[in-house]
């Protein structure tokens, strides 16, 4: 089930709400905390319910696990609990392994044998994340007690289940277990809707707007044909803003499902391409996913405390293990040592840029890494580069060079972008305009969670319609991109 489909408004949602609000009042926190479990694993077999049981027995086998690795760090018996920690890291890697990587592993130690045809559950990506977190604050003895019900209710709470934020229980368990969990309160009811009305906009309004600019001009890239320099620039840009505002319409809407039941989940974007310098675009980037790589994988291996060359290999080695967290594909593996270069790059070889070249430098770098993560194939990824480059030509519509001449110095007149927009006269204005209002809200304007109350009414206002519009009578429903990866 999609956040922006009719049957979660419609349907789920209310449904939830009202069941977790009406338990909450006449039956206690407990049933209302079991009904959130109840409703999150619906929301979650929704889309195939086989795999409610597995995400049930690594439930219950990580909080066995982790309330034994809590009580021997208890009775301080390091040995035995770090040995446990391991293997249970070891055991959600092999789960995740298992599924995501082994056809990838197989093609690669055997690259003519058949595809095992492993089927993929959704999310497990995020979950096992979510349970390795918990083992971890176990063995560090940096979190409470708690109970089963409690747990699983972390785990699968709905709003972060399917595609993050990746939360720590240490932040979102203490919630669950407070009393007043399932008292309905009208600021938080109306804030969180807000973030999801705002976060559905930036979805269904922009995200999907700039896809379909994007779908073209990639697709016919995957199809060997060769992109000019503004069909694959628009490309590029177009899907830049895509995964932007897809995925950051999607930590809206989460963080805003979280507020109505009074569950406050962590900032996940904080307009990353307003970035000066890479290693502050991961600051804003997919924030808790950095966080986790942070703690989890780059401070254990020694982060910064160390030679030059271990620093290196260090930032290096997190950024591939992100890109292929991301996908079991070497087109992620590439844009994860792509962003592990510039990481080694700003860390070693740092220069004092004026602001706006600082920025611009940076987005170029994000940008042209997009590109490997879109592309279907190496080939695909090398042609849109080169077309970028202007190494298939510089084409313009016939009527903007009659408007400004001058262009005919440079570009030829051609009577359509064919790869740009539906390859109509009027596409190039078109998606012009669409990119530059992109990258102006991206750019120019603070994010949704810097916006003042006044300054969210008015986006809401001016972007209501079209979710309306595009939630009712859209002819499908694109997923989230995460849902991917």
């Amino acid at each position: 089930m999609l956040f922006h489909s009719q049957e979660f408004v419609l349907g789920f949602l209310p449904a939830c709400l009202a069941g977790c609000f009406l338990l909450g009042r006449f039956a206690g926190r407990t049933w209302a905390l079991a009904w959130l479990l109840a409703a999150s694993l619906f929301f979650y077999g929704w889309w195939n319910p086989r795999f409610v049981l597995l995400l049930l027995c690594s439930i219950a086998a990580n909080y066995a696990l982790g309330q034994h690795i809590l009580h021997l760090a208890l009775a301080e018996r390091r040995a035995p609990a770090r040995r446990w920690l391991i293997a249970g890291i070891a055991g959600n890697l092999v789960l995740l392994g298992w599924f995501k990587y082994a056809d990838f592993l197989l093609h690669i130690a055997a690259p003519g044998a058949a595809p095992l045809g492993i089927f993929l559950p959704l999310a497990i990506s995020f979950f096992t994340f979510q349970q390795i977190m918990f083992l971890v604050d176990s063995a560090r003895q940096d979190r409470a007690d708690s109970g089963l019900l409690t747990y699983a209710a972390f785990v699968a709470f709905f709003p972060h289940l399917i595609a993050g934020p990746i939360v720590r229980p240490k932040d979102i368990i203490p919630q669950l277990r407070r009393r007043d969990l399932a008292v309905p309160r009208a600021t938080n009811l109306a804030d969180g809707l807000t973030l999801f009305l705002l976060g559905l906009a930036k979805k269904l309004v922009l995200a999907d707007t700039f896809g379909g600019f994007a779908d073209i001009g990639f697709n016919a890239a995957s199809r060997g044909a060769s992109l000019g320099l503004f069909e694959a620039w628009y490309a590029v840009l177009a899907y830049s803003l895509q995964i932007y505002f897809d995925f950051s319409g999607y930590s809206d809407m989460a963080i805003g499902l979280a507020r109505m039941m009074n569950v406050r989940f962590p900032l996940n974007f904080a307009s990353p391409y307003q970035a000066r310098n890479i290693a502050e675009f991961w600051r804003r980037w997919h924030i808790t996913l950095g966080t986790f790589l942070r703690d989890c994988v780059y401070f254990p291996l020694g982060g910064s405390r160390c030679g030059t060359l271990r620093h290196s290999g260090n930032l290096l080695g997190t950024m591939l293990l992100c890109g292929l967290w991301h996908g079991a594909a070497w087109r992620f593996v590439l844009w994860g040592g792509l962003h592990g270069l510039y990481l080694v790059l700003h860390a070693h070889c740092r220069v004092t840029l004026p602001r706006p070249l600082a920025q611009a430098l940076t987005l170029l770098a994000v940008v042209v890494a997009w590109v490997p993560f879109r592309a279907t194939s190496a080939a695909a990824a090398l042609s849109m580069l080169a077309g970028m480059a202007g190494l298939h030509g510089i084409a313009l519509p016939q009527m903007v060079v009659q408007a400004l001449p001058i262009l005919a110095t440079v570009a030829t007149p051609v009577p359509v972008l064919s790869f740009l927009g539906d390859g109509r006269t009027l596409s190039f204005p078109e998606v012009t305009a669409c990119l530059l209002l992109g990258w102006c809200i991206v750019l120019l304007l603070p994010h949704v969670h810097e916006l003042s109350e006044r300054a969210r009414g008015w986006a809401l206002t001016s972007g209501f319609a079209f979710s309306m519009q595009a939630l009712f009578f859209a002819p499908h429903v694109a997923p989230f991109l995460y849902f991917r990866f």
